[in-house]
């Protein structure tokens, strides 16, 4: 008999966006195969009128509560309604910053939204963005040279969502489509500063990701040929041959996300942060 799972609430509140907040519960929850969160989430929470709702909200559908809050009082009023709710309750940021108070003898400033503000990195992860942007699927191909890492690949080995998350580490990537018979740009081959990454995945996984792909309406497309294992294959021979006889390093993404292949690509070019 196929087991059910369950399910439990999982409250998360943040003075800030909640984005560190939800990758962190989801990435806890991920190692729990016989439950799902349902997630509740509270953003921009910074003073009790607004904590209010959220605790009785807790107090209706109790749960694991995650929270991010940097003001003391605050996160200790947190601490003490979830005691009395009978919950758990776990401020994430109070042990990172334990540790760094300790190791750097300085205490914290506890100013809420600190990792936000609009400093030289948030304008350089911008500038990455709009690079990856104006240089997606083998646009403004003269000015590769500017670029820190090149992808090339075939059709559907997850080039521009790989480009933009290495933007929002303030990298610039561009990204070029790789078809047999049809020659790189002289541009690319001539440049000196970015790094060139070949991915590549499995003939099966290609299929699956074309055959999914609405491409329909597009004038000449012909989806059979593009769904086809046989042709994929030959596609894949190609890259493969193209990226050896430039020495070009490969990455298999077929069993990796977005995330470990640009972290793969990071490794390779030890001075990209």
């Amino acid at each position: 008999m196929e087991n059910r799972k369950s399910f439990f609430h999982l409250h998360l509140i943040s003075d800030s966006t909640g984005e560190t907040l939800i990758s962190a519960g989801r990435a806890a929850s991920a190692q729990f195969r016989s439950a799902l969160p349902i997630e509740h989430v509270y953003p921009l929470i910074r003073n009790r009128r607004q904590l209010m709702p959220v605790l009785q909200a807790i107090d209706e559908k109790p749960g694991i509560v995650l929270y991010t809050i940097v003001d003391q009082d605050l996160a200790n009023h947190v601490d003490q309604r979830c005691k009395e709710l009978g919950v758990p309750s776990v401020n994430l940021l109070e042990p990172v910053l334990a540790t760094f108070q300790a190791y750097l003898g300085d205490r914290s400033r506890r100013r809420v939204g600190a990792q936000h503000a609009l400093n030289a990195d948030y304008f350089r992860r911008i500038d990455a963005l709009n690079f990856a942007m104006d240089h997606d699927d083998g646009q403004m191909a003269d000015s590769y040279d500017e670029a820190d890492v090149v992808i090339v690949g075939i059709s559907r080995t997850s080039k521009t969502p790989t480009c933009i998350y290495l933007a929002n580490r303030g990298i610039k990537a561009a990204n070029i489509p790789i078809v047999p018979d049809v020659p790189l740009p002289a541009s690319l081959l001539s440049a000196t500063k970015p790094l060139i990454v070949g991915l590549i995945a499995t003939t099966d996984r290609i299929s699956q990701v074309r055959e999914n792909r609405e491409l329909g309406t597009v004038a000449g497309f012909d989806r059979s040929h593009y769904t086809d294992r046989a042709n994929i294959n030959e596609e894949l021979k190609y890259a493969r041959a193209l990226c050896a006889r430039h020495q070009w390093p490969i990455i298999d993404v077929t069993r990796r996300s977005i995330e470990e292949t640009a972290a793969a690509i990071v490794a390779l070019r030890p001075k990209l942060r």
